[in-house]
């Protein structure tokens, strides 16, 4: 663990990927131990895609491939040489996407409550706008907490 660089003076919100509420949760469909980490792994917090032929996830999309949220369930690994945290599932780790839920996700250009939530088709971060950016699909998810450039917000389905 590395050495205290910060102190917060409120407690905060969570974390990207975390549930952001005890309200029910839907998983994507697939049998056990069937959805593990594509080539290059999974990055926790944002949308990836699961290939129905092969059962690998990939945080781009695939054709015919399942959208669903990674969240935060403690099964990223610490592999870069002096890193003190991760956000990255390994290749071949075993992998549960939800397709409904309340969670938090970090907006780089902010978000309003109401606004829809779209996954970019290259690497599944989150955006959020009244209609669809360029090279992005509606995950059907909404904005339901507001937030500035690079904060989180909560979003739900």
């Amino acid at each position: 663990m590395g050495f205290q660089k910060t102190l917060n003076r409120d407690l905060p919100v969570g974390v990207e990927g975390d549930f952001a509420s005890t309200n029910p949760y839907h998983t994507v469909l697939a049998g056990e131990g069937a959805l593990k980490a594509g080539a290059g792994g999974v990055k926790i917090g944002v949308f990836a895609w699961v290939d129905p032929a092969t059962g690998l996830v990939t945080n781009a999309q695939v054709a015919n491939g399942v959208l669903g949220f990674v969240r935060r369930d403690n099964t990223a690994l610490i592999n870069q040489y002096l890193a003190e945290s991760s956000m990255l599932i390994p290749a071949g780790f075993g992998i549960t996407l939800y397709d409904k839920g309340d969670f938090w996700a970090r907006f780089a250009g902010g978000a309003t409550i109401g606004q829809k939530v779209f996954a970019s088709i290259t690497n599944g971060t989150v955006t959020s706008a009244a209609t669809a950016p360029a090279d992005t699909v509606d995950t059907g998810f909404v904005v339901a907490s507001t937030a500035v450039a690079g904060a989180l917000a909560k979003i739900t389905k």
